[in-house]
Parts: structure tokens; C-alpha cells; sequence
């Protein structure tokens, strides 16, 4: 089930890893050095994946490797959003991996990129069709990020609407789908890809669109899927039950599983992009999850064999 554990998910940007508390990411480092030896010990077959960055930084990959955080990673991830976000243009993509490349010898995984159609629905279906062409065989792994638009009653936690104008509405927009379960051109787009090109997708506590999403996946032949357990939800009432009902349903994919967020009362602040006061207890929550979900498999997808159990 579980083909790839991720430790965090955009660890150089302030949406999900307070700069303030933490500018040199010496407290992410340890974090990431634990929780990487927390999943190791419980199974030595599935990969570890460095949160993916963003932006995609060189010097980032440099300064965590200063600080002994890649020695127990496997794979560095990215993430790139070309044509919402990024100071770069869409047929940038290969120079941006080749970028990673020049300061590191693990696998490079993209485990989002995606464009909104928040301008238009017709670029979003050209801009799937296009980072297809730009990064198929040029990484193992990519995750086309969403299935499904957010519903705009809910609150992106991990934005700043007050500072970020039309990039936070663009975020609601990202989906194949949308919020409604209606499809997009980008379904078309995308379906002739699906085999190569995986599906992030988020589900929230209890998410209603968990069955649908499934059944979404399998009608289009996605095979890679990447989603999240989420640290902070485990305090939840029956947060068990939700984390189990989550990967039972998502049991016939390969799944990169991202384990962030940080419980408000464990954080050094109290938020989920607070580093956590005890980095020991993120590295159990990982151990705990790799422990109960996590299963035997070969690696087919650019880990290094001797990483291989």
C-alpha cells in the first residue's frame, strides 16, 4: 500500500514551516534526521522523501545536507506551479530539476506541480498536457496536483489570504475536478497520462469526497497517488478510525504518504506550521503510521538498491 513516506510537505515555505522560529531550518533538519530513522527501523522498504520544496532552491537541498538531514532521505522532492506561482516560466521544468541535480545524487521526485484555472479552464488543460511532455522520463515520480478543487466555503489554513491576493483564491482552483465533482477539459487532458503521471490529492478529516475520489482514480488509471496523514488530526476524536477508513480505501494504489502538520499544543507556537517542541514525538507519529499502514514492497522507482530490504 504505502510505496513512499514523505517527512513534511514544503518545508521552505513559510505556508507550512514558520520561517521566524526557524530560519536556518536547524530544527527542521532534526526533525527530519529522526523521523527518516523512525521510519527506517519500523520498514527499510519503503523510500524516504524529503517534503517537497518550494520554491524549488538549490541551497536549501545544500544546507540540510550540511546538517546530516539527508542521510536518512532517500528521494528529494520538489514542487513547481509555473504558471501561478513561480518566478519561472513552464519550460523552465527541466532546468529546475537539473538545478536540484547539480547539488545532490538521490532520486528527484515531483510530487506536485499543477496549474489552476482559476483564469481559465482551457490554460489549466494546456498546461497538463504541456509539464506531461516537459517532465515524463525526466524524474520517476510525478504527482499532478489536485484531483478536486476546494470548496471555496473552506479555509485554506496553510495560506495567507490577506497577503497573497489572487494567489490564494488561485489554490481553490487547482483540480481536475471541480469542487462539485464535475470535470474539467483538464480531465481529458490528463486521462492519456494517468498511467505516468500520478494524482496528489489531500482528503481532509472525514472527507466526503474520499469514495467518489476512488472511484475518480480507477476510472481514469492512475496507479501513483500521494496524499497526507495528518500529525495534527491524530488528536482528533476517532482519528483512527478516519486514518484507517483513508488508506483501506486507497489500498489498490502506490501511495506516498506525507506525515506534517504540526497539533497546535505540541508546537513551539500553537500552529500547524510551528516546528514542534518535542521533534521525538513527530518522528513516533511517523513511526506509529509506517507501523500500522505500511507494507513490504521492492522499489521500482529510482531508490537506490542497497536502500532496498
Amino acid at each position: 500500500m504505502i510505496e513512499a513516506a514523505k517527512i513534511w510537505n514544503e518545508p521552505n515555505n513559510k505556508s507550512h514551516w514558520d520561517p521566524n522560529l526557524d530560519p536556518e531550518w536547524d530544527l527542521f533538519a532534526r526533525m527530519t534526521l529522526l523521523a527518516g530513522q523512525a521510519i527506517r527501523a519500523e520498514n527499510s522498504t519503503i523510500t524516504r522523501v524529503l517534503g517537497g520544496m518550494s520554491p524549488i532552491d538549490p541551497s536549501f537541498v545544500r544546507r540540510l545536507e550540511e546538517r546530516g538531514a539527508l542521510d536518512e532521505i532517500d528521494v528529494v522532492a520538489v514542487h513547481g506551479f509555473p504558471l501561478d506561482w513561480n518566478l519561472w516560466q513552464i519550460h523552465e521544468w527541466p532546468n529546475k530539476i537539473d538545478e536540484i541535480r547539480a547539488v545532490t545524487s538521490k532520486p528527484i521526485w515531483v510530487t506536485e506541480a499543477g496549474v489552476s484555472s482559476f483564469g481559465a479552464e482551457e490554460v489549466q488543460a494546456w498546461g497538463v498536457k504541456r509539464t506531461a511532455e516537459l517532465l515524463i522520463g525526466k524524474v520517476p515520480r510525478i504527482h499532478w496536483y489536485s484531483l478536486y478543487d476546494l470548496p471555496s466555503h473552506w479555509e485554506a489554513t496553510t495560506r495567507h489570504k490577506e497577503a497573497e491576493g489572487s494567489s490564494y483564491y488561485r489554490h481553490f482552483h487547482m483540480g481536475l475536478l471541480r469542487a462539485d465533482g464535475t470535470p474539467k477539459p483538464a480531465v481529458e487532458a490528463f486521462a492519456p497520462y494517468a498511467g505516468q503521471m500520478g494524482l496528489c490529492q489531500w482528503f481532509h478529516y472525514e472527507d466526503h469526497r474520499l469514495d467518489e475520489a476512488v472511484a475518480w482514480l480507477k476510472r481514469l488509471g492512475v496507479r501513483h497517488l500521494r496524499t497526507g496523514l495528518s500529525w495534527a488530526d491524530s488528536f482528533r476524536p476517532n482519528a483512527l478510525e478516519w486514518f484507517d477508513r483513508q488508506m483501506e480505501a486507497l489500498a489498490d494504489f502506490e501511495v506516498t504518504v506525507t506525515f506534517c502538520f504540526t497539533p497546535e499544543h505540541r508546537g513551539v507556537e500553537p500552529h500547524h506550521t510551528s516546528p514542534p517542541q518535542v521533534a521525538e514525538e513527530f518522528a513516533e507519529f511517523c513511526a506509529a503510521m509506517i507501523r500500522r499502514y505500511g507494507t513490504k514492497r521492492s522499489a521500482d522507482a529510482g531508490m537506490p538498491m542497497a536502500a532496498v530490504g
